[in-house]
């Protein structure tokens, strides 16, 4: 299940280039023998239950909606849901049979806010994902729809004309968005990251003098965050030039943390507690020595 879970890490959708990379050309293909993982169109797979999504939501006679029409427009999500959102009429009944095969929510679509016949659109599915999920999740819908190619531009128009509530968490959320973020798992730690006063990270900054682009910089405290996926660390090879990259970085005076993917999605808490303690730490390096210290 190694390709499915890089996969699954990955927001649910990549390319098979990308899968190769994180495993190999022989597992990649075990993996859709197995049916572990799907082709969407040439190139491009999914988990499984990303595909069978629309089905479901076509025999429900709804649209897509949330994280599973984030998924439909392309937009990798923190987590892929086992069960696909699906929106129908006011007025729909909706059996109980049917409640167990998706996550059903009501509203009334206009004709020109579904994509494809089956999904909301783009707007809509941004507006619907940062007013209702929780901010992490948000931004990584936000994140990947400009990573993909929706203008920024679209996302203004959206969080501009929000009303009613959550509209502030929708312009709170669509400000942070930066298409220059990976994939859901640095979108995820750096939403984190945000919640630490003194801290100011961005995605992709190229340190200085240097080739590297790091997942997560604070140029002002020279602090690096890594998101740190086992799919690229999990052989010697991966090691090595992992560890002379770290090295790299840390002997040209960045601090650099390292996250594992669990710790970033099911343990925040932890994140944010070793966020804070380094930010304490740098501070308290950067404080003036004491009297007796200077004149020693």
């Amino acid at each position: 299940m190694l390709v499915a879970a890089v996969l699954a890490e990955l927001g649910g959708l990549a390319t098979r280039a990308v899968l190769i990379e994180a495993t190999s050309r022989r597992e990649v293909d075990g993996a859709l023998r197995r049916g572990e993982v799907v082709a969407l169109s040439r190139g491009r797979y999914a988990l499984p239950r990303v595909r069978t999504a629309a089905a479901t939501a076509h025999a429900l006679r709804g649209v897509l909606s949330h994280t599973s029409a984030a998924l439909h427009h392309g937009w990798e999500v923190k987590l892929v849901p086992d069960r696909p959102h699906v929106t129908v009429p006011r007025n729909r009944r909706v059996s109980s049979r049917d409640r167990a095969v998706a996550d059903i929510h009501y509203a009334v679509i206009a004709p020109e806010d579904i994509s494809d016949g089956v999904a909301t659109g783009v707007e809509l599915t941004l507006l619907q994902c940062l007013r209702t999920l929780p901010d992490d999740e948000a931004l990584a819908v936000a994140d990947s729809a400009l990573r993909h190619g929706v203008p920024p531009a679209t996302l203004r128009r959206v969080a501009m004309s929000v009303r009613g509530a959550g509209s502030e968490k929708v312009r709170r959320i669509a400000a942070m968005a930066r298409g220059e973020a990976a994939n859901p798992f640095e979108s995820c730690l750096r939403l984190i990251a945000s919640t630490v006063p003194g801290l100011c990270v961005r995605p992709q900054v190229r340190l200085a003098g240097t080739s590297m682009r790091p997942d997560l910089v604070d140029v002002d405290l020279a602090l690096v965050l890594e998101a740190d996926s086992f799919g690229w660390h999990g052989d010697r090879v991966a090691l090595r030039r992992d560890a002379q990259r770290y090295n790299a970085m840390v002997v040209n005076g960045w601090l650099v943390l390292r996250f594992a993917w669990e710790d970033v999605m099911f343990a925040p808490d932890y994140v944010r507690g070793v966020l804070m303690r380094i930010v304490g730490l740098v501070a308290k390096r950067a404080e003036p020595c004491c009297s007796h210290e200077c004149s020693a």
